[in-house]
């Protein structure tokens, strides 16, 4: 059925809200972008605007999930290691979206922290392509079978946020370039 009314109307403006500020973060950064910034960007007051997320801290959590949401739609055809070079390269065009996840994803070590359960979740679900496609890989015979599935996972994970913590503070380090070089090693 479709939706109608205010709750469809709110839906709209939660998405015209995300659009807004996946690119104010991507440009200006987690802390250079501001709430105000944002809501001024949609038409509303920053209480406005908070209306659809309840904190800032949930807006922020959002933020993340639609980036991610976008990065899947841009790779759905994508083999999962070319999807995954595919968002490694695009990290590098919006240098504000890599801190914001760097900065919540180093908060989340506290339980109570309102992106926690975002990043398990999300922590699981990557985990779970990754798992699956380096079995299939190995099993077609493109990577060794020799390398345990779980350590190719933490090691690739692993590698792929120091890189973004590396290229924040050295912005001319390839970090697709490191990944696929990785990714060589796994080859028999």
């Amino acid at each position: 059925m479709a939706k109608r009314g205010a709750y469809a109307k709110g839906v709209v403006k939660r998405e015209e809200i995300l659009e807004a500020a996946l690119e104010i973060v991507g440009r200006r950064g987690y802390r250079n972008a501001s709430v105000r910034e944002i809501a001024d960007a949609v038409g509303l007051s920053p209480a406005g605007l908070l209306h659809y997320f309840g904190t800032k801290e949930q807006l922020f959590v959002e933020i993340l999930r639609a980036r991610d949401l976008r990065d899947i739609r841009l790779e759905d055809d994508a083999a999962f290691f070319d999807a995954f070079l595919a968002v490694v390269r695009h990290n590098a065009e919006v240098p504000g979206l890599v801190q914001l996840y760097t900065q919540l994803q180093a908060e989340v070590a506290d339980p109570e922290h309102p992106a926690r359960a975002f990043f398990l979740d999300r922590t699981a679900a990557v985990h779970a392509a990754a798992r699956a496609a380096i079995l299939a890989e190995q099993q077609e015979g493109r990577i060794r079978t020799d390398l345990d599935p779980e350590w190719v996972i933490r090691a690739g994970h692993a590698l792929a946020d120091g890189l973004q913590n590396a290229w924040m503070l050295d912005p001319t380090i390839d970090m697709a370039a490191d990944i696929e070089q990785f990714f060589a090693l796994l080859k028999p």
